[in-house]
């Protein structure tokens, strides 16, 4: 350690001199960047975080967001962790799933404002594009807790960040794909010292008409004597698939230099899709409309308040959602029927306060408060019977959501953490029990040899949680149920991170963890012998399993770079409440729609300007039915999709001064889904075969 310290003081003191001598003599400076000697390399041991104490978190860099600018963060979880993403199709319905639990029992939070549907209680990640996000983390498990509860199975952190002191700067990306697919990027940006200030906006369409075999059908070929000699299962187009995004995100940011800092951020999106017919029916397109259409606006308005030994955050939003969905078919000759006219308004106004207090360099104290006031209409307009006369029949409710958090964390010695959590939250007159939570990791290694840094830590964390049901839950027509309890349950996980860095040529991390989580009252939908769908607490569940995730990066020769991720979870998740009849086959049986293996991984390759990307997923098995029923429609069989991405950037010039970069061209060419598999993630909603896109990129 002594040779250590010799050479961070040297270096120290040379930085020191660089910089005077630049301020204040720049033909001095000149010179003595010319005669600038190299020192032998050093390191410098420093404590983690300690708000990560005890955390199992996976964050995703900016080449992960932004390698394929047309993908949805749906498309980026998918790729590069081992969450379930559930998929209805292409532009439609993405939900995501942490370890063996449903969507709705995944948080999710942009710029800390949660952005979960009240109505739902899950979020919508094909309207999310990564271009959008700057910074991404998933947190696992009881991990969630430290952001809010209801997080069963885990929370989604979305965020962006300023870019300050950079100048002006615009990104402008055209890319143009199969099925008529069109995607447009701008970014407009201009910051100095203490400004920020960007304006990015997306546009999308597509008639996303993509052929695939329909396994639902079957036909017949005959002989010349009309004999049925053989069968087939027919080729189709996607069919009323085509949709149009736009999202538009205006980003404001000042930084005082004296610890304030001020943001200020406003997305708005416009959303028209139609939504593709099933596989199963067999009415003819022209004759049917089957439409959603969504206009939201989020905004976020947050002052840091920082100085030595505390800081204050404070943050107020405010979410619009006119969403509508009409489903009518023509009867005959412009006479249509409507089955379905549903309209809903959410307007959401939130509020959150943190504070942290550092009375050492042990000890971190933590208090939140976050408040979310629901205004929801809910309507569906329906023919009364008898009268012929239409009638909206629905649901307008308020619902105030409050949480609030105390959170102490020690580190009684250099490697050592543990972290406390007490959690309280309250909805409408409602008052959840206390959510605690406790976290603990051990720095067991942390050395430092031939230029070789290891380190391996021990992780360890135990958590109660709850969620609430969702309005939909409780209050939708015909159906909700506002006899429901809570879900409730105690998850319990730890692991191992190991990571090694060899000097800056090669470095590998690797972390694997367990986890157990038992929910009690988990809520269902099931089917009435009124003949509608109705919620219902039926369902213990034992989810448990294992997490693995690798990553591991080289330079083996000079303008040689290559990147290796790898993440694997199995996840078993069990009914093991009561039968609910004697024909009730669900206990002990894997639920609907977990894959007890997921999997992702991806290759990437630089030399010079030119760069490979290979990135694959896989999930296995899922059952449609609770019994687990092997039949055509019981599962749906396990799948393998593979993208390549091809790119080449040209520098247009020199670096020009006081520029960090110099403007440039990119050209991009992806192969989505490679070896054309043909696969289902929903029940008669196919995917894609093989499909291209090319991209072309300006930035300065």
């Amino acid at each position: 350690m002594t040779s250590i310290s010799t050479h961070i003081c040297r270096s120290v003191l040379l930085a020191a001199v660089m910089l005077c001598n630049t301020a204040a003599f720049p033909a001095i400076a000149d010179q003595a960047l010319q005669d600038t000697v190299m020192l032998d390399e050093f390191v410098i041991f420093a404590r983690r975080p300690m708000q990560e104490i005890g955390i199992q978190k996976t964050s995703f860099d900016s080449i992960a967001l932004k390698e394929n600018i047309a993908l949805s963060m749906a498309d980026v979880l998918t790729f590069n962790s081992s969450v379930f993403v559930k998929n209805y199709g292409r532009a439609t319905l993405s939900t995501v799933a942490f370890r063996g639990t449903s969507p709705s029992h995944t948080s999710v939070s942009w710029n800390g404002m949660r952005i979960n549907s009240p109505m739902l209680g899950m979020t919508d990640f094909s309207t999310i594009p990564s271009f959008f996000v700057d910074k991404a983390s998933l947190l696992h498990g009881t991990s969630s807790v430290n952001e809010s509860g209801g997080g069963l199975g885990g929370a989604v952190s979305l965020s962006t960040a300023p870019e300050l002191n950079k100048g002006f700067g615009v990104t402008y990306v055209q890319g143009i794909g199969s099925y008529k697919t069109f995607d447009e990027f701008l970014k407009l940006s201009y910051s100095n010292t203490h400004w920020g200030f960007a304006t990015r906006a997306v546009f999308s369409s597509s008639a996303n008409d993509y052929t695939y075999i329909n396994h639902d059908k079957k036909n017949n070929i005959y002989d010349e004597d009309h004999n049925i000699i053989g069968q087939y299962y027919p080729k189709e187009k996607n069919r009323l698939g085509s949709f149009k995004d736009f999202h538009i995100l205006q980003e404001i940011y000042y930084d005082t230099k004296k610890g304030d800092r001020f943001l200020l951020n406003a997305w708005m999106t416009s959303s028209n899709r139609e939504l593709p017919m099933l596989t199963t029916d067999y009415a003819e397109q022209r004759g049917i409309e089957n439409r959603q259409r969504e206009n939201t606006l989020r905004a976020v308005a947050g002052w840091r308040h920082a100085r030595s030994t505390w800081n204050l955050d404070l943050r107020a939003g405010y979410i619009y959602t006119w969403m509508g969905y009409d489903y009518r078919r023509e009867m005959n000759q412009d006479v249509w029927s409507t089955m379905t006219r549903s309209r809903s308004t959410v307007n959401t106004f939130f509020g959150n306060a943190v504070a942290n207090f550092y009375p050492s360099d042990r000890w971190l104290f933590t208090a939140s408060l976050t408040a979310n006031h629901h205004n929801v209409k809910s309507t569906d307009r329906q023919i009364t019977a008898g009268s012929g006369n239409p009638a909206d029949i629905g649901y307008h409710k308020k619902r105030l959501e409050m949480s609030g958090a105390i959170t102490a964390r020690w580190q009684p010695l250099d490697g050592v953490g543990v972290s406390a959590v007490v959690r309280e939250e309250t909805y409408g007159d409602n008052v959840s029990s206390p959510i605690p939570a406790l976290f603990s990791d051990w720095k067991v290694i942390n050395n430092y040899h031939d230029k070789t840094l290891y380190g391996l830590t021990l992780k360890a964390s135990a958590s109660r949680n709850y969620r609430y049901p969702s309005l939909n839950d409780l209050y939708f027509m015909p159906g909700g149920n506002p006899d429901l309890r809570n879900e409730r349950g105690w998850t319990y996980d730890c692991g191992i991170d190991f990571d090694m860095s060899k000097n800056h040529i090669f470095d590998v991390s690797f972390s694997a963890t367990w986890f157990d989580s038992r929910i009690d009252d988990w809520i269902i939908w099931l089917p009435t012998i009124k003949g509608f769908f109705s919620p219902r607490n039926v369902k213990n569940v034992h989810a448990y399993g294992i997490e693995i995730k690798g990553n591991t990066s080289f330079t083996p020769w000079r303008d040689w770079k290559f990147d290796i991720n790898a993440s694997y979870s199995l996840t078993p998740s069990v009914n093991v409440g009561e039968k609910m009849s004697e024909a009730d086959n669900s206990i002990g049986k894997q639920l609907p729609y977990i894959p007890r293996h997921s999997a992702s991984g991806t290759i990437r390759a630089e030399w010079k300007s030119w760069a490979i990307l290979y990135k694959v997923f896989f999930y296995s098995r899922r059952f449609t039915m609770t019994s687990n029923a092997v039949s055509l429609t019981g599962n749906l069989p396990a799948y393998s999709v593979s993208n390549l991405t091809l790119e080449k950037t040209i520098k247009l010039a020199k670096s020009p001064k006081h520029s960090h970069t110099p403007p440039s061209l990119q050209f991009k060419l992806a192969i989505n889904n490679l070896f054309n598999a043909d696969y289902l993630s929903v029940l008669s909603r196919p995917m894609p075969g093989t499909n291209f896109e090319f991209f072309l990129s300006f930035t300065y």
